[in-house]
């Protein structure tokens, strides 16, 4: 067989995932991806080792050795990502990328006492605001 019948493949299956990587919304979607892109060059690394394995007789096979710790790994990424992303979705109700941009909280809501951060007291000026916007309604 020859190198470049995997070799198309495989840049094929990795194109195809940055692609989704890079079009898709879901976190899920993108997990699958990232996971189309590794299996990707666990492809690519079988098919260099059995290409190479043919010039010489005494190899170690370790392009599938290395082709193991890939798929470990991937389980791995794969577990915790999903675990994150579920962590997400009940925490926020979507698992859309573009909606999670905000995840860190405003300094506002931070303050541990209920005072404002500047140190002034929390409704000193939400009467104000508050007049001012059934101002701007009527």
């Amino acid at each position: 067989m020859h190198l470049a019948y995997p070799a198309v493949l495989s840049s094929l299956l990795f194109c195809t995932g940055l692609y989704g990587v890079l079009a898709r919304r879901n976190a899920i979607l993108v997990l699958m991806s990232v996971e189309l892109m590794l299996n990707a060059v666990n492809l690519n690394l079988v098919a260099f080792d059995v290409w190479l394995s043919k010039a010489a007789r005494d190899t170690l096979h370790s392009g599938q050795a290395l082709t193991l710790f890939t798929i470990a790994i991937a389980a791995a990424e794969i577990g915790i990502g999903l675990a994150i992303v579920l962590a997400v979705y009940r925490g926020r109700g979507t698992s859309d990328i573009d909606k999670l941009r905000d995840t860190a909280e405003s300094p506002d809501d931070g303050a541990p006492d209920g005072s404002a951060p500047d140190g002034s007291a929390p409704d000193a000026g939400a009467e104000a605001v508050t007049d001012e916007k059934a101002e701007a309604t009527a």
